[in-house]
């Protein structure tokens, strides 16, 4: 998915699209006191870094890659000196264990940890869950949830997916075969999407209940058809107490030491005869051909592990000159953007409880794409990496000339990608201003969806734009009744008024149609812009989700026209200026389909090496050791696990330190049994390790050398963001849950040990009261 994609998608969607989709929450501002003394209060809670033990010598220097399944057979000698205990073959088969465990949520991972459908994850990717069982009475994202049984627990809401992948087929001769002799670069876009449409509807006519795609890697010069089953009644089982799940809250956020206890579980289930269904209570848990086991061995320093999940978007293929324009001006504007709309929903919802809940989601994504942003340009600007890659990219230059034959295979080719990037450069504050007005309001969002459903409907299910085949109908209908438990014409109104104040800010020539529609070219007074909200608001019916609903069942172009909605009259505006928008995309894809795989060949050859394609959102693997790091060279190194009196010493009964009393009485009473490690002498919490992750593998599993279960990915290091676009294994580092700090909670504190007994694992504590009881009735610790 490009981010041309992404501006017609829900806000939320697009963020994680188009900020690479990283999970998790923003970095504080400096410049409020409010922030300044939490910062300051955070270092004196916070302990100071301390050596540990001298790490193990190692021979491993992880050069990073986020590797597809196939690409893993030329790893097997590394992978044996790591210790691997089984076959690494098993590792280029996605069905096979421990692969064939590891899940999507679409947006997050996951895996499969019980015969009976049970799934463990992050927290923070079962937000959505919780928001949509939340109300002010019951807030579920505060106190958390437990079922005690399998009828207690809760349907995620009717867009909750799972995806398991059952095949991988490579594509890309079906796909690119003759699209070089087609002159026009457009005409050459369109060939190419209309094979990849093709073969999907193929792959799923002959796969009733599976969900085919066709995925571009190394810059679309290679293409895999993947196959993957669709499960679409997921139930939320378990999540702890937010003082748990996102213990240290912003103030921790992407840093190290971490004490937080990122998880949460899920259950997937089928209907008769075990195939793909909605959700009903006639439903049975679906049962897993693969599952993991749970760790009996003592994770510790320097021991391997390896994550398997589905990340969503990296940088670095590409050249320096796109690293340049990201460091300069995409990062720079989407940070104060983000700032921006973050700023207005806090106002928005001050003193209102039932629209916190509702603006949950959006608040996380933008604080999630802020301190993103925030740390890429650090990394890049600051740290030296745009530097770096056009050092390293002039050697790729001189490389190509110093050989004739590589000189007329590549010799251009960095030049005319240079030119093309020039080109879309002029008109980019106009395209960007235009996105962030169609996502800016979710009823925008739908009108526009409505005229191009309309248009779509009118032609042959296999001509149609694929986001509006007969294959996904039914998911958008789904999705427009779950948004509309978030809307509130509040938060609408607000966003989409930033929208067009910062539209109308541009230049003139820069500012998009729609703009001018509204508008005209004058200058825009503010006065103007709450009439024009006024006006659209007060008379649309697309606040009604049944409304929307008929009318993308029933609407046709004609019809439309005639329209007197507002917010349909204007979605037409949009459409239009979005088709214009696209066309001159699929332009620019076209020429770029011809440049980028000859670039991608001479880097492959240049570095003489295996090479991992970018991530896009399929599963990948990368491997590594449990490793600590020195976050500068005049700083101390920081050791690679941190343990329970750590969380007691920060928690400070306010958030975001503000542990819950059930937690702090099992400290108090030292109800730890079988969880301590030997070497810490303590409960651990979380750990780190040099992996190569990003946004997308949050709730990843982490296995180890035997492919059992020892923890969670949740996060990374604030040095390290920048990864994206350039690995540095020195710093790269993410953050992970101990999964014995799952099982201690699970067991300990919140009485689920049903769950664990279902994992294959002998809890050491009797169930103790409910939950909402021990909360209320422990006393403070620490």
């Amino acid at each position: 998915m490009t981010c041309l994609d992404c501006r017609r998608l829900p806000l939320v969607w697009a963020l994680a699209c188009c900020a690479s989709f990283v999970a998790c929450r923003a970095e504080q501002d400096s410049d409020t006191e409010r922030q300044a003394a939490a910062k300051r209060a955070s270092k004196k809670r916070t302990p100071t870094p301390v050596p540990g033990r001298v790490a193990k010598k190692t021979s491993y220097d992880n050069p990073g890659g986020m590797w597809m399944p196939s690409q893993l057979k030329d790893h097997t000698d590394q992978l044996r000196r790591l210790g691997l205990s089984y076959d690494p073959k098993q590792l280029t088969d996605p069905t096979a264990s421990p692969l064939g465990a590891i899940v999507s949520l679409g947006g997050c991972s996951a895996s499969f940890v019980s015969k009976q459908g049970l799934l463990v994850t992050n927290h923070h990717c079962a937000q959505g869950a919780l928001q949509y069982n939340s109300t002010p009475e019951q807030n579920l994202l505060q106190d958390g949830f437990l079922a005690k049984t399998q009828q207690d627990e809760k349907s995620v809401g009717p867009t909750g997916r799972v995806y398991v992948t059952a095949a991988f087929t490579e594509v890309t001769e079906k796909v690119l075969a003759g699209l070089a002799d087609i002159p026009d670069p457009k005409a050459r876009s369109d060939e190419r999407e209309k094979r990849r449409n093709a073969l999907v509807a193929a792959c799923e006519k002959n796969n009733i209940g599976r969900r085919c795609s066709v995925a571009s890697y190394f810059e679309g010069a290679q293409f895999f058809q993947i196959e993957q089953l669709e499960l679409r009644d997921i139930r939320l089982v378990y999540a702890p107490d937010a003082g748990i799940g996102i213990f240290g809250g912003e103030v921790d956020n992407w840093q190290w030491p971490r004490h937080t206890g990122d998880f949460a579980f899920y259950r997937a289930y089928v209907g008769e005869g075990g195939k793909p269904a909605d959700f009903s209570t006639a439903n049975k848990p679906y049962a897993p051909p693969r599952h993991l086991k749970i760790a009996k061995r003592k994770l510790g320093e320097d021991d391997f592990v390896m994550v398997a999940g589905y990340p969503a978007h990296t940088s670095r293929l590409k050249t320096a000159g796109e690293v340049a324009a990201a460091t300069t001006w995409y990062y720079p504007r989407a940070i104060t953007r983000y700032e921006q709309m973050l700023a207005v929903l806090e106002k928005a919802t001050q003193n209102d409880d039932a629209l916190k809940i509702k603006a949950n989601a959006i608040l996380r994504g933008l604080n999630n794409a802020l301190t993103n942003n925030r740390g890429m340009l650090d990394g890049l600007a600051k740290g030296g990496l745009a530097h770096e890659r056009e050092k390293e990219e002039s050697k790729l230059r001189d490389w190509i000339a110093s050989d004739a034959t590589r000189n007329r295979e590549y010799g251009d080719v960095l030049h005319q990608i240079a030119r093309l990037n020039a080109d879309k450069r002029k008109g980019r504050e106009r395209d960007a201003a235009l996105s962030e007005l169609a996502r800016g309001s979710r009823l925008v969002r739908w009108a526009v969806m409505l005229h191009d459903m309309a248009e779509e409907r009118a032609k042959a299910d296999a001509d149609r734009k694929g986001r509006y085949q007969q294959r996904n109908w039914a998911r958008t209908k789904q999705g427009i009744l779950a948004a509309a438990k978030r809307y509130d014409q509040r938060l609408d109104r607000a966003l989409f008024k930033l929208a067009l104040e910062r539209a109308a800010k541009l230049p003139v020539e820069d500012q998009p149609a729609p703009l001018k529609s509204m508008f005209g070219s004058s200058s825009i007074e503010q006065a103007a812009i709450d009439a024009a909200l006024d006006k659209l608001y007060a008379t649309t019916e697309l606040e009604s989700a049944e409304h929307v609903s008929q009318l993308f069942d029933t609407a046709t172009t004609r019809g439309l026209q005639s329209e007197r909605d507002p917010f349909l009259r204007l979605g037409r505006v949009f459409k239009a200026a979005l088709d214009a928008q696209e066309d001159r995309e699929d332009q620019f894809s076209g020429e770029m389909s011809l440049l980028r795989p000859r670039y991608i060949a001479a880097l492959k050859k240049f570095k003489n090496g295996a090479l991992a394609p970018d991530a896009n959102g399929t599963l990948r693997i990368t491997y590594g050791t449990v490793r600590g790091y020195r976050p500068a060279i005049d700083k101390p190194r920081y050791r690679p696990f941190t343990v329970l009196s750590e969380m007691v010493a920060k928690h400070t009964d306010k958030e975001p330190f503000d542990a819950p009393d059930a937690v702090l009485a099992a400290i108090e009473t030292r109800r730890f049994g079988p969880y301590i490690d030997p070497n810490l002498g303590e409960v651990p919490i979380n750990f780190l390790a040099d992996l190569d992750t990003t946004g997308g593998n949050s709730g990843s599993a982490a296995v180890d050398r035997d492919g059992n279960l020892v923890g969670l990915l949740f996060d990374g290091n604030y040095e390290s963001m920048a990864s994206d676009w350039v690995f540095m294994p020195n710093i790269t580092r993410s953050i992970l849950v101990d999964f014995r700090y799952v099982m201690w909670i699970a067991d300990a504190v919140d009485g689920a040990q049903h769950l664990l007994k279902e994992m294959g694992v002998s809890p050491a504590f009797k169930p103790q009261k409910e939950l909402s009881q021990l909360k209320a009735g422990s006393t403070k610790a620490g």
